[in-house]
């Protein structure tokens, strides 16, 4: 591998890694966090750069299970993930105020039935649908293969996809 630069290589993932934190644990504060230990770590193993084939991929693991590590500590205490409050969607391209609303609302949902999927589910279709990444690159973060990959990937949509509709037919 080529010369690796923190500054060019490593910080310029800061934004996906809060991304990918901030959808696992559900939680703003918790995902800074991790995206700061994440840097520390990586810092920390400077020295084995040379040897790593993707450093995203390097970092998005490191984040990835530092997410997952945090996740099971606030199970384990019982911590309720209620208050959890989402940002809210960039709507600039809708034409009025009721247009807007309704898309805000279908934005929240999705988001909201997106973090209810299962962590592997959720995980997948983060990396996938949101931050752009490649079968093969999910898999390597994740530690899966590609065809597995791709059915949680399929399950998540499958499953937002029915309850969203049951919600849109049905109401609430």
């Amino acid at each position: 591998m080529c010369e690796v630069s923190f500054k060019n290589d490593v910080l310029p993932l800061k934004n996906e890694l809060f991304r990918l934190a901030h959808r696992i644990t559900l939680n703003r504060a918790d995902a800074e966090d991790i995206v700061q230990e994440t840097m520390l770590k990586v810092w920390s193993r400077r020295e084995q750069w040379q040897e790593i084939e993707s450093m995203e991929a390097f970092c998005l693991t490191i984040c990835r299970n530092l997410a997952l590590d945090r996740q099971k500590r606030m199970d384990q205490t019982n911590m309720s993930l209620d208050s959890v409050q989402h940002d809210t969607p960039d709507s600039s391209y809708a034409s009025n105020p009721e247009e807007q609303a309704v898309q805000r609302d279908r934005v929240a949902r999705v988001r909201q039935l997106m973090d209810s999927l299962p962590e592997k589910q959720r995980t997948c279709m983060q990396l996938r649908d949101v931050e752009g990444k490649a079968y093969k690159e999910i898999a390597q973060v994740m530690g899966i293969t590609e065809q597995q990959v791709k059915v949680n990937i399929f399950r998540a949509r499958q499953t937002i996809k029915q309850k969203f509709n049951n919600d849109e037919t049905y109401g609430l």
